[in-house]
């Protein structure tokens, strides 16, 4: 039995949208699927907390390919919406740190999605 909740929207910031496009389909339909089950309120297998972001409200979804490793970012801090942030390919053959200049963007993309939900949801413009 399925208890997950009402689907709620997905939203994209910045490039994101275009970015996991690019993506592999294989990679593509599964990080889809991963961001159906947040969109149901369920926690997805394949996704963990993004160290850094304190706690539970900021999420990466890992896929491996035989291209690379790919990555979707999103949050579940807000209401009502989920917000994908950020999606890449790690390039980085040291180590599983995800690269300062992609954390530093997920930052910024944060701070868009927080303007975002303030304008569109919190007044009633999207939902």
């Amino acid at each position: 039995m399925n208890n997950c909740k009402k689907i709620k929207p997905l939203d994209f910031i910045g490039s994101s949208r275009e970015d996991l496009k690019n993506f592999p389909n294989e990679v593509k339909e599964d990080i889809g699927y991963a961001l159906f089950e947040a969109q149901q309120g369920c926690k997805p297998a394949c996704a963990k907390p993004l160290k850094g972001f304190g706690g539970a409200g900021v999420l990466e979804i890992l896929e491996d390919h035989r291209s690379g490793t790919y990555r979707a970012v999103y949050t579940v801090r807000f209401a009502g919406v989920i917000y994908v942030l950020h999606c890449f390919q790690k390039k980085s053959k040291h180590g599983v740190k995800t690269p300062q200049q992609d954390i530093e963007l997920i930052r910024r993309r944060i701070k868009a999605a927080e303007e975002d939900h303030r304008t569109y949801y919190e007044t009633g413009g999207k939902a």
